[in-house]
């Protein structure tokens, strides 16, 4: 086995704040500590180099992504013109190591260069031209919506380099689905990587509703206000947790009497909100990948309310209670208001998620290389 891997990573993964930056981080993290020589390569474009990452590799090299909108008129995906790089090439050239590709973003070089007798892997993140679908249908604005529905048609041509990886790691029983009926028996099931290592064992009661996510990402800010309707009916309270502050959401929340935003200033805030938190209520209008905040939610909170979006293909779906429409959602906020989160929840919850540890899916890849 060869003990050197290159790593191509979308976006600097520390620290680790979304999704997609928490899945490699903590996927680096594992391959490391089982003597993994890691070279990271990296698109930086706002969040600055971050010395935490040289623990874990033996050396870090950083690229500027492109913000130039030329970029949007081409046939490649803008995802991934933005991150054309020929110095990444060269360097991925200099080491013979297998090659980890995150995400279709960063697989530039595969078109320019074979890599003849090295191992090549590619991290789905997501069906992408599916996940731009959904951001086309969520987006307000005309000039995005269409922005969204082009990058989506680009992506789903795009997605064809898949070819070129000797395995195709799924970041979910849906995908894998997806991925292994196109490029039968290179697609590898490996559950996403994560921070949590045991599940957290809570009181029987919490006292509020909690609904967290990026509310720079047009689906979760959707979410917030589907929930904002359905809580205006309740006699119960709701808070709605982002890192960033939305204008029209929070003016919104302020002409309610039982609602409340409150600021992630970092992992440590969320997890005091689930600590006291009864329900964690998780809409999306995505059915694309896994959910970072689905795993989070299960390992640190009570009990988790979401629709079928949130949780089909993930194979958790017994971890959860599910309702879809908004008279599903207040039937259902009632009737778990008033019940207990008993240790048999936590028993449950630590049986059927045996699959996502960090330690055996880091081994999966290892074999792979």
């Amino acid at each position: 086995m060869n003990k050197k891997l290159h790593i191509v990573s979308f976006d600097v993964p520390y620290p680790p704040v979304y999704g997609g930056v928490i899945d490699v981080f903590y996927k680096l993290k594992a391959l490391s500590e089982l003597g993994i020589e890691i070279y990271l390569h990296t698109f930086e474009y706002g969040t600055g180099r971050q010395s935490e990452l040289e623990k874990y590799c033996k050396n870090v090299y950083y690229y500027q992504r492109s913000s130039s909108l030329k970029r949007i008129f081409s046939k490649l995906p803008f995802i991934v013109n933005s991150r054309k790089n020929e110095i990444l090439i060269q360097n991925l050239k200099k080491i013979k190591a297998a090659i980890l590709f995150e995400g279709l973003h960063t697989t530039y070089p595969l078109l320019k260069h074979n890599f003849k007798d090295r191992k090549i892997l590619i991290r789905t993140h997501n069906i992408e031209h599916e996940y731009y679908f959904g951001l086309a249908k969520s987006d307000k604005l005309i000039s995005k919506k269409i922005f969204f529905n082009i990058e989506a048609l680009k992506l789903k041509y795009y997605q064809s380099i898949l070819k070129k990886a000797d395995s195709i790691l799924s970041i979910s029983p849906l995908e894998f689905k997806y991925f292994n009926k196109l490029f039968e028996n290179k697609t590898v099931y490996i559950p996403v990587f994560h921070r949590n290592t045991q599940v957290k064992s809570l009181s029987k009661k919490g006292s509020f509703a909690l609904y967290h996510g990026d509310l720079r990402v047009s689906d979760n800010l959707k979410a917030a206000f589907f929930l904002i309707d359905i809580f205006n009916d309740l006699n119960y309270n709701l808070i709605i947790a982002g890192n960033t502050l939305n204008k029209n959401l929070l003016r919104v929340i302020n002409k309610t009497t039982n609602i409340s935003f409150e600021k992630l200033e970092n992992n440590t805030k969320l997890i005091s909100l689930f600590k006291e938190a009864h329900i964690n209520i998780l809409p999306t209008f995505q059915k694309t990948g896994i959910k970072l905040k689905l795993i989070n939610t299960l390992y640190n909170g009570r009990f988790c309310l979401v629709n079928n979006e949130m949780i089909a293909g993930t194979g958790l779906e017994n971890l959860c209670l599910q309702a879809n429409s908004k008279n599903e959602f207040r039937n259902q906020i009632l009737d778990i208001a008033n019940k207990e989160y008993l240790f048999k929840n936590t028993e449950k919850k630590e049986r059927l998620l045996k699959a996502f540890n960090n330690t055996i899916n880091a081994n999966k890849i290892i074999d792979l290389l």
